[in-house]
């Protein structure tokens, strides 16, 4: 038994979580609607090659992911580690994602109003109370799998455990349209089976630092003192010591809310040219319109920041009428914003960003997808 056990709390193993997860989300969405793209390694992502090499891939289809392309990788990669003949690239379009999310959150809500959305295609649900009677935390994950299968033609994957963490780690386990159900006795043997790189937030950098402790995977970390792992990784030690134990009590948060979203950039040398400023402002708004979009966010506040080669910044913001997600509307707003600092151009900006505040949760359209089901 590993010693400082004491300074963890003690576990609560009476909750029922299910994490839903999408599978390849985006591309699965094209691949739906062009089957003629079945047997094609799929990339939702500006195709490089029409932009001087530079892109980032929203996510990949799992032919593709066999070549060992991702999600958040370079564009160009795909071209270069997937064959010509298989590789298709498919521009992202959020305003297709966001309804066929919403779609899945309606189902979703069928069995729990506890719901913790963390982008478009995945969620945290507390069933520990559901909607639908007396049914097992597994019947209700089975019976929105089937649903969502049904509804939008799209598969997803699901973990059901007692917290939040754990259900994560097991619908990655089961992907693509499969289940995980751990229980708490075989919590800790089943984390003990999992490598290291399989626990949320050990990034690669860290990886690296366990590994060269001869920490690999998870029966590694158990073997190790929570004194240890907290002495060598200060907070992050502490929450692995628990992970790696089974333990996580935050709670799934409804409401959890961020409170911005923006995009901003530091330019070296700085910019004094409006139509280069006016053009990236544009590139800005499509942007924080799609983050928007991912996340089921609507705003009602733009704000522009500038800064100048003095480093004298200032913010700018802009109520709107009414709550948004629509690029050519933040554009116009920060666009407006902006003409009104025209000294800042005669300065020199070496900073120029937009941000959308006083966010919400977009409300769901209800009545149209209904109709679907």
């Amino acid at each position: 038994m590993n010693n400082n056990e004491n300074l963890l709390p003690k576990n609560d193993i009476h909750r029922r979580i299910i994490h839903l997860d999408m599978d390849a989300f985006y591309a699965s969405v094209e691949m739906r609607d062009h089957p003629e793209l079945k047997n094609k390694a799929v990339v939702v992502a500006h195709d490089p090659r029409d932009f001087n090499g530079h892109g980032v891939i929203t996510t990949a289809n799992y032919i593709a992911r066999k070549y060992g392309v991702g999600s958040a990788m370079p564009a160009i990669k795909a071209v270069q580690l997937i064959p010509a003949d298989k590789l298709v690239f498919i521009p992202p379009n959020f305003d297709k994602y966001h309804a066929v999310s919403n779609q899945v959150h309606v189902i979703m809500h069928e069995v729990t109003d506890i719901i913790e959305p963390v982008s478009l295609d995945e969620a945290y649900l507390d069933v520990t109370k559901n909607k639908l009677g007396d049914y097992s935390s597994i019947q209700l994950g089975n019976y929105m799998q089937q649903k969502v299968y049904r509804t939008t033609g799209l598969t997803c994957s699901y973990g059901v455990t007692y917290n939040k963490f754990l259900a994560k780690m097991g619908s990655e386990y089961a992907k693509p349209f499969g289940k995980t159900v751990i229980l708490p006795s075989e919590a800790q043997s089943f984390l003990a089976q999992q490598d290291i790189k399989k626990f949320p937030g050990v990034g690669k950098k860290m990886q690296a630092v366990l590994r060269e402790m001869g920490i690999n995977t998870g029966a590694d970390l158990q073997q190790k003192s929570v004194k240890f792992l907290i002495d060598h990784f200060k907070k992050m030690g502490y929450v692995l010591a628990m992970h790696s134990r089974g333990i996580d009590l935050s709670p799934v948060e409804a409401k959890r809310q961020r409170k911005s979203i923006g995009k901003e950039r530091t330019f070296e040398p700085s910019i004094f040219d409006q139509q280069q400023a006016l053009t990236l402002l544009r590139n800005y708004a499509r942007d924080v319109s799609q983050m928007l979009k991912e996340k089921n966010l609507q705003t009602n506040c733009i704000v522009l920041k500038l800064r100048n080669t003095d480093f004298h910044t200032v913010t700018r913001r802009r109520m709107l009428r009414q709550k948004t997600q629509d690029e050519q509307l933040i554009y116009s707003e920060a666009k407006s914003l902006f003409e009104t600092l025209p000294e800042f151009l005669d300065q020199g900006i070496r900073l120029l960003g937009i941000s959308a505040t006083n966010l919400e949760q977009e409300t769901y359209r209800e009545t149209n997808l209904f109709s679907t089901l």
